[in-house]
């Protein structure tokens, strides 16, 4: 029996979040190997375990898979969450783009100079609500459906449903002109093991904080 997928990253949101977000949604457990200085990264890259010398890293099914959008495309086929077809995928795909577009913009905020955190915090909330938010909601309004495609849960809806969240902690209101995205955040919400990652104590990352940022500069000499 192959072992649980490991990931390595920093204890952090980052880029490996996303990957976090499907393996529980898919009810993989899974362990991390945290980076906490940059002598970590540095072993990876010489024992010739980082294809292109960058993390996120995910050992799984005998591979040392980097690159997210390889990693997470293969989790999403491998646990049924990529759709039924070609056609579907690429709705999934799609969407997937639209909402990592998003939440880059959220993930890139506490990196930036403080004098300009607060027009960045407006363009996301401006870009929430007039571009990829309306999106979404007419999608769900025009199909009648529980979720984005194939009325099947998917990547698209784990994807949207942790930008949506993102989103929130920014504008807590985010979502009040948006009463099919409302029902769409509880109804995934509650899927068992989405819940339970939702929960205090899961794996799910906090936002960054100052520490958090400090360590993750230093480490990747940002």
């Amino acid at each position: 029996m192959a072992g649980k997928p490991k990931l390595h990253y920093s204890n952090a949101r980052g880029r490996m979040e996303s990957i976090r977000w499907l393996l529980a949604a898919a009810g993989v457990e899974f362990e991390e190997q945290f980076i906490e200085k940059k002598e970590d990264l540095e072993k990876l890259r010489n024992d010739g375990y980082l294809l292109f010398q960058q993390v996120p890293m995910v050992e799984i099914d005998g591979m040392k898979m980097v690159q997210t959008r390889a990693i997470a495309s293969y989790i999403a086929g491998k646990y049924n969450l990529y759709g039924k077809d070609l056609k579907e995928r690429a709705w999934i795909d799609m969407y997937v783009e639209g909402t990592k577009d998003l939440m880059d913009m959220i993930m890139y905020l506490p990196f930036q100079p403080a004098d300009t955190k607060g027009k960045n915090l407006a363009l996301i909330i401006e870009r929430a609500t007039t571009r990829y938010f309306p999106v979404y909601e007419k999608v769900l309004k025009d199909h009648g459906q529980d979720y984005l495609v194939g009325n099947k849960l998917s990547w698209a809806d784990i994807n949207l449903l942790e930008a949506i969240l993102m989103v929130e902690e920014c504008k807590p209101d985010i979502l009040s002109a948006f009463p099919l995205l409302q029902a769409f955040k509880g109804r995934t919400s509650n899927i068992p093991t989405i819940k339970k990652f939702l929960q205090p104590g899961s794996q799910r990352k906090p936002p960054m904080d100052e520490k958090t940022v400090a360590i993750v500069k230093k480490i990747y000499g940002i």
